[in-house]
């Protein structure tokens, strides 16, 4: 388990953290942060190795618990998002599982917004249920609704801000007061913003977690995850479950994972320069009749993102005149931007939520999310923008 100490390079901007925060170099002086591909560990006699089972003596058991290049990556995070500790993960999903799942037991209440990712969805509408966890889901924008589902037994509170996919923003301190009032911690889902451009401990938040597959990596190579909060709640909750039950990062992906942080501030804010302006080109296309993006002054919650937010987003999200058919001409005649149901990824990707990301809900909890038959969610790239917007207006015109 990965834990703030004191660090060299905590007074540091994010950028320079981004790069050396957490290295921990052999002795041979590399100067790329080594990749320790092992399951396990030797030890000098079987009274080291008790010891250290015992967590008496520092050191590393097995990789499934700990590993060094894993622990950079932890730290690395750890340090970026101002956390006291954190635990990797195979993946984003294993992530938010963990993190919901680890603390609860029967008879226990999450509530959370009904904007979220599909699968996250899954977890808490029907997988906790399964486990005598009952959950209540909310409109995350209706404050009254958030302090209405508190219940005596209410452990969690989970949200997405901005939301996957219509790019909602919550109002993460309100929620997170909401929470603590009724004994409850607040869980907050920050992929959208990513750790560049919001800080949502530092708004109130107890945990957040990430799927590192999107911007951490933002090459389209590996999986991950990671959960970062106080020591308390990762050494009493979530350290313990991974090692147990074991959805842990690899070794391997934990140095692709470095190696993306190192250019995630210069991604992610040239992604955002060029989804501002693909907003601005098609917010008023005659082919398109709902455009939304976190940094334009006519976004329903401008003022919260301005409070809440550094910046906006490097997604967009806009509706196409006419339908599935019409978005689906218009996806198929892209020529740079490619259909996909990643983001944050150096190649500019288009998804079409209602058949993908969110196809698993009813018609009719899609349409109370905004998530018509004709919208489409963008995820900028580091492409020429105007290539980009030429290309989508070529392709709004096959609509």
């Amino acid at each position: 388990m990965s834990k703030a100490t004191t660090s060299p390079t905590a007074h540091y901007r994010p950028e320079t953290r981004l790069v050396h925060s957490g290295t921990i170099r052999s002795e041979f002086g590399e100067t790329s942060e080594a990749m320790f591909l092992t399951q396990g560990y030797v030890y000098d006699s079987a009274e080291q190795c008790e010891a250290r089972f015992k967590g008496e003596d520092p050191g590393y058991i097995y990789s499934r618990y700990s590993n060094p290049t894993i622990a950079m990556f932890e730290r690395r995070m750890i340090e970026l998002e101002g956390a006291e500790a954190g635990r990797s993960t195979a993946t984003g999903m294993a992530a938010v599982t963990t993190a919901i799942l680890a603390p609860l037991k029967a008879g226990d209440h999450v509530v959370a917004a009904k904007a979220m990712f599909g699968s996250c969805r899954y977890v808490v509408e029907d997988l906790l249920p399964r486990y005598g966890i009952a959950s209540t889901l909310v409109d995350g924008l209706d404050l009254d609704q958030w302090q209405a589902a508190m219940r005596p037994n209410t452990k969690s509170c989970f949200l997405e801000s901005p939301t996957n996919p219509t790019l909602d923003v919550l109002d993460i301190p309100a929620i997170a007061e909401i929470a603590h009032a009724g004994g409850a911690r607040l869980i907050v889902d920050n992929v959208f913003a990513t750790p560049i451009w919001q800080s949502p401990l530092q708004l109130g938040a107890d945990v957040v977690v990430y799927s590192a597959t999107k911007h951490i990596d933002g090459q389209g190579r590996c999986l991950g995850g990671i959960i970062l909060s106080s020591e308390t709640f990762i050494a009493e909750h979530i350290h313990n479950f991974m090692r147990q039950t074991g959805p842990s990062l690899s070794p391997f992906n934990a140095w692709v994972l470095l190696k993306g942080l190192e250019t995630l501030a210069i991604r992610v804010r040239a992604q955002t320069e060029t989804a501002a302006a693909v907003a601005d080109a098609l917010a008023q296309h005659p082919k398109i009749s709902r455009l939304i993006y976190p940094g334009r002054a006519d976004h329903p919650q401008a003022a919260l993102v301005k409070k809440q937010m550094r910046a906006g987003s490097t997604l967009v999200g806009f509706e196409v005149r006419g339908g599935k058919a019409a978005a689906f001409r218009c996806l198929n005649a892209l020529k740079i931007s490619r259909i996909s149901n990643n983001l944050g990824d150096a190649k500019s990707l288009v998804t079409h939520p209602a058949t993908t990301t969110h196809q698993r809900l009813k018609p009719e909890a899609r349409a109370e999310l905004g998530i018509s038959e004709g919208f489409v969610r963008f995820s900028a790239g580091l492409e020429h923008r105007d290539d980009l917007i030429e290309d989508l207006h070529a392709a709004l015109e096959r609509a």
